[in-house]
């Protein structure tokens, strides 16, 4: 069983208002990811901080989700990362986790992430060469991701275990465009036409 996390908690400052509700292919981003973690995961959580009424109210899918608020989002995406991992079932084998930021991963990507072809501890999806996301973590390495400070960031577990990783080569651009700003929505929006 693996759960899957979301992190909806950012205050979207680049993009001038909460990415979890931007429009993607006539879901937002966050009901879009949902409705794909959904298909493979269970449950989904989705970390909420800033924001957190207008994207509660924006959300259609919302009955497929654990919501999780995270109080204290200001401290950064690591404290968000925590206060998911924390809604995790102790039965998961691992977690599927993604940002908001990456609508655009094709549903296929997750069905190689999930394959247990390997027993790394780390699965990471590569496109053209870039690590992207989401990243399948299996559930030995959460109290290391619980351990660190929030001074800290989640990349230094995930570096820790580099050399036992398994980068998963894909199809798929997706896991590589991180909406965060402006410009790269309007060049999302763009392939979309």
């Amino acid at each position: 069983m693996t759960a899957g996390l979301i992190l909806a908690a950012g205050e979207s400052r680049r993009m001038g208002s909460p990415k979890a509700l931007l429009d993607y292919r006539g879901e937002t981003f966050l009901d879009r990811l949902i409705g794909l973690f959904s298909l493979h995961c269970q449950p989904v959580v989705a970390v909420l901080g800033a924001g957190r009424e207008s994207i509660r109210a924006g959300l259609l899918r919302g009955a497929e989700a654990l919501i999780v608020e995270n109080p204290d989002y200001r401290l950064g995406q690591l404290s968000s990362m925590q206060c998911g991992l924390r809604a995790v079932s102790p039965g998961s084998d691992g977690v599927l986790f993604t940002l908001v930021d990456h609508p655009a991963v094709e549903p296929a990507t997750l069905v190689r992430l999930l394959e247990p072809a390997t027993m790394a501890p780390l699965r990471v999806p590569r496109y053209g060469g870039r690590r992207g996301h989401p990243i399948w973590i299996c559930a030995s390495l959460i109290p290391e991701f619980l351990a660190l400070p929030t001074t800290a960031a989640a990349r230094e577990v995930v570096a820790r275990h580099a050399h036992e990783s398994a980068y998963i080569d894909v199809d798929d651009p997706g896991v590589v465009m991180d909406i965060d700003d402006p410009q790269s929505y309007q060049r999302l929006s763009g392939n979309l036409a």
